[in-house]
């Protein structure tokens, strides 16, 4: 389904994994090298993920990329010069044929999961989609938005909980929500790193709580998810967005070789 992933025979957990979004070409191409030698030591399906712009920001200043094409650029780059499937997000209808130009994979952020005509708009370009579930979502409701991109003509789908509003400032994971969205007939993802955002902070910039990556991610594997969404940075206080939330790229081995080990345990059950 995922053009040019690897490892797909090694009974493991596909990885999405890459910076919020792409600040420069040295910068992306510093994590997916990292990404990648890690995820062939440990035969991890692996799809490289970045953002090309963002359009979901608090601040009107806030940084929203480095201009769309060029990030698109390094986006396809990356997908060739390590021959990996890559992965963006889409905001709009017209951007969705843009972006099918680049990569592999469409990803509707979990604030548009809803959104019909850009569900469609990425149904029809052939991708695959991969439909982030909304932070005012149940499990349950991710069939809708799943039976948009059916609509669409389109079978390849993702979905990837990331969430759900707890409050005004804090998120929580409903482990229960992962079975629930599997009974829907498609591989779920859990998105480690912005379900431990802490939004609607008074500074306008989102915090987090990133110690709890790890506990996140290991309830995760052995409550079964087909999938891991992690978000990394050489020097997340230094990130042009959500650093607050990242997992620092030096931990990134540590913490996907235990998820491996957790993995083979869940596979001889």
């Amino acid at each position: 389904m995922i053009p040019k992933l690897k490892h797909t025979d090694a009974e493991n957990f596909l990885l999405l994994a890459g910076p919020c979004v792409i600040e420069s070409e040295a910068m992306a191409f510093e994590i997916a090298e990292k990404l990648v030698e890690i995820s062939n030591k440990y035969k991890i399906p692996f799809v490289f993920k970045g953002s090309y712009r963002k359009a979901n920001r608090s601040r009107l200043d806030s940084f929203t990329g480095i201009g769309d094409e060029k990030a698109l650029s390094i986006l396809q780059a990356i997908g060739n010069r390590f021959d990996i499937p890559v992965v963006t997000d889409i905001h709009t209808e017209h951007e969705a044929a843009l972006a099918a130009e680049f990569v592999d994979i469409l990803q509707i952020p979990a604030f548009l999961c809803r959104q019909t005509e850009l569900l469609l708009a990425a149904a029809k370009t052939g991708k695959v989609v991969n439909i982030k579930k909304g932070q005012f979502l149940s499990a349950e409701s991710m069939q809708f938005a799943v039976q948009k991109v059916l609509d669409g003509g389109n079978k390849n789908i993702l979905l990837t909980e990331r969430g759900n509003s707890f409050g005004y400032q804090d998120l929580i994971v409903d482990f229960r929500g992962i079975p629930v969205m599997q009974k829907i007939g498609y591989p779920v993802i859990l998105d480690i790193t912005h379900s431990l955002q802490q939004p609607n902070q008074t500074s306008g910039v989102t915090g987090g709580l990133p110690e709890l990556i790890e506990t996140i991610a290991r309830a995760g594997i052995a409550c079964g998810v087909d999938g891991i969404f992690m978000e990394t940075h050489p020097e997340p206080s230094k990130a042009k967005s959500d650093g607050a939330n990242m997992l620092a790229l030096r931990d990134a081995e540590k913490l996907l070789q235990k998820l491996v080990s957790i993995k083979q345990c869940i596979n001889t059950l």
